[in-house]
């Protein structure tokens, strides 16, 4: 029973600490992007060091809805302070439980761009609710990179994917103590009850 009781906490923490956390803001960014229609901060999605280029990328709003035009900035500099100007690629992708086993939609590029103004815009808009993974793709001294970064388009589940396969991955292992434990149970009866004949 306390086995059980063990098991069934640890579920529950594993749970709450993988459960979809609200989005939120990232204040004191560059605000070169900023613009009227921006009426919210961005949501910085990620900082890449490639070799010695530095990227900077950012979504605005800083929480996309569906249907709602948004736009993906990216800012990068060499680390002796020169800008980047080579030409930068965007696509998207929605993430499914089939993901998790290499299934699933193809990427679509959403676009490519020039600097213009020191950033890269790249402007979309996604026709579903979801999670989405977005591939930046530029070439750092003649190579091609690529950065991956999620994207949550609408309000998030409150139990996602990786909960539900989480808390499966429990649910048999909780099943499966339990009938080793009755076959041990009932093993030690017979043997009770065998060696009381003999």
């Amino acid at each position: 029973m306390r086995t059980l009781l063990t098991l069934l906490l640890a579920a529950i923490w594993i749970c709450l600490a993988v459960a979809p956390t609200s989005a939120h803001h990232i204040l004191g960014r560059p605000s070169y992007s900023l613009n009227e229609d921006s009426n919210t901060p961005p949501s910085m999605q990620v900082e890449v060091q490639l070799g010695d280029l530095f990227v900077t990328t950012m979504v605005y709003p800083a929480f996309p809805r569906l249907g709602v035009p948004s736009r993906i900035n990216l800012y990068a500099k060499h680390t002796d302070g020169q800008l980047y100007t080579g030409e930068v690629g965007f696509s998207v992708r929605k993430i499914t439980w089939l993901s998790w086993f290499g299934l699933g939609e193809e990427s679509r590029e959403i676009g490519r761009q020039l600097p213009d103004d020191n950033v890269f815009r790249q402007a979309f808009r996604l026709d579903r609710e979801g999670d989405f993974l977005i591939t930046v793709t530029l070439n750092v001294n003649g190579e091609p990179h690529m950065i991956d970064f999620p994207l949550r388009v609408g309000e998030a589940p409150m139990i996602g994917v990786l909960d539900i396969i989480i808390a499966l991955v429990v649910l048999t292992i909780v099943a499966v103590t339990l009938v080793q434990r009755r076959r041990t149970m009932v093993g030690k009866v017979r043997e009770t009850h065998g060696s009381g004949r003999s």
